[in-house]
């Protein structure tokens, strides 16, 4: 276990740190004894890549950066600290500078982005009963269900927010696609993955919840970058 890098998985918007559950339990199987998982506040990118920093600081050795989804965004923000090796996108934001992950998703429009309600409170949720054919229609239907009626929802003013000096840009990384994304267009994570140069792009036939519904797949990626950059 002493080998290995530290593994900090940051979640995106409608989800928490648990999120990464299955994942975790297969970085473990496969002797990752330091794992941690941010557990964003939503409240903006500056906000999320600051408690991002945080963790990552807190590390005394290397650390594999991991964003899913928004948390792609995190990543890109946070990630250019010394100690981060390497990062790892899955169906993940990466914009570039001056992006923000609405502009992006304006780009090509994903199928569920009608299924978004905002609150009077100014927070965007997925409605709870279209979270399962949004989010993750590859896992159980009582697993959407759960995920939904769980769901950590964003400050909708979050999707505005552009990355100032993306990380990939100067960090190896790597990209999963999902190919039956309905939140981020599989165009747009296409065109994301192929602009960084990723050292490694995999497509996995997944809803946007990839994380849940393929651990292994995405587990064996995340292994794949800290055994590159050991």
């Amino acid at each position: 276990m002493s080998g290995k890098p530290t593994v900090v998985l940051v979640h995106g918007f409608w989800g928490g740190a648990a999120h990464w559950n299955k994942v975790i339990l297969e970085l473990k199987r496969q002797g990752y004894g330091s794992i941690r998982a941010v557990e964003l506040p939503l409240t903006s990118l500056a906000d999320d890549a600051e408690r991002t920093r945080k963790m990552v600081a807190q590390v005394d050795g290397p650390v594999v950066l991991v964003g899913h989804s928004y948390g792609g965004a995190v990543i890109s923000q946070a990630g250019n600290l010394p100690n981060v090796v390497a990062l790892v996108y899955i169906a993940a934001f990466a914009p570039d500078a001056g992006e923000s992950p609405g502009g992006i998703t304006q780009e090509h429009v994903p199928i569920a982005a009608s299924n978004l309600a905002p609150d009077s409170d100014g927070y965007l949720w997925v409605q709870a009963d279209k979270f399962h054919e949004s989010f993750c229609q590859d896992l159980t239907p009582d697993e959407g269900y759960v995920m939904g009626i769980t769901q950590k929802a964003p400050l909708a003013s979050t999707f505005g927010d552009a990355v100032s000096a993306p990380a990939w840009k100067h960090k190896p990384s790597w990209y999963q696609i999902s190919s039956q994304d309905r939140m981020i267009a599989p165009e747009n994570q296409k065109r994301m993955s192929a602009r960084m140069g990723a050292r490694k792009v995999i497509e996995l036939a997944a809803s946007h919840a990839s994380l849940a519904s393929q651990p292994a797949e995405v587990a064996a990626l995340i292994d794949e970058a800290a055994q590159a950059t050991a």
